[in-house]
């Protein structure tokens, strides 16, 4: 079992992410490297969801989140957490 964390992005996320772009990606690879977060990524054309897929506890999960830097200034607008039970892979 698997749980997608998915993000709703501003319209205006990627001209504001600069600044808080390494340590968003600082607590993306550390939860990867603690094993609970295996792929991670924006959806291009248009750049407005992103897809992190976690292998850890739904309340793990929701804490990344809520720390999230994207999250916290609002380049994220939304997000959700999802069971995903995969069939093949």
């Amino acid at each position: 079992m698997y749980l997608l964390l998915e993000y709703a992005l501003a319209e205006d996320c990627l001209e504001r992410r600069t600044a808080l772009r390494e340590e968003h990606l600082g607590l993306i690879r550390a939860a990867h490297e603690r094993g609970e977060l295996l792929l991670a990524d924006a959806l291009p054309d248009p750049y407005d969801r992103a897809l992190l897929v976690w292998t850890a506890p739904r309340e793990v999960v929701e804490r990344f989140a809520a720390a999230d830097p994207y999250v916290v200034q609002g380049l994220v607008t939304g997000w959700t957490v999802r069971e995903w039970a995969v069939v093949v892979g």
